[in-house]
């Protein structure tokens, strides 16, 4: 099976590229089987975990490229005092997409329940989730 070991940020790449469209939890790799949308499996083996963002270019041990996707998946589209509910959403440390007219959540149930109840409109949708990286520039935060 072929493999990548490679990663080309959004960005620094050019030509073609096979797309592999992942949701948010997916594009956190180390070492993972993936399927390319046509249906071809490849192998990620990185030396390090990393996340991948939308544009993003994993090469291959042939060459090739695959170009990482984000996938529309069921998130939270949030709107009303942003800067308020940002603070909650993040006190929460639950990653958030941040707009100038909207915020961008996971779907979740207890989310949900709490933006109800700070006055938040959050309508359900099916969007490719991007939520902001830490602030180290590690691309996600697992600590605090």
């Amino acid at each position: 099976m072929r493999t990548a070991h490679i990663l080309h940020r959004h960005g620094t790449w050019s030509g073609a590229a096979a797309p592999c469209a992942l949701d948010h939890a997916a594009r956190l790799v180390r070492r993972k089987r993936l399927t390319t949308d046509d249906g071809n499996p490849f192998v990620v083996d990185l030396a390090q975990t990393v996340s991948l963002d939308d544009g993003d270019a994993l090469e291959l041990d042939d060459g090739d490229r695959v170009v990482i996707r984000a996938a529309p998946e069921p998130v939270l589209v949030v709107t009303g005092d942003l800067a308020r509910l940002a603070w909650h959403i993040g006190n929460r440390h639950a990653p958030c997409q941040i707009q100038a007219d909207r915020l961008i959540v996971a779907a979740d149930p207890v989310i949900a329940d709490m933006l109800s109840r700070l006055g938040a409109s959050a309508t359900r949708a099916m969007l490719p989730f991007t939520p902001e990286g830490g602030a180290y520039g590690h691309g996600r935060t697992h600590g605090h």
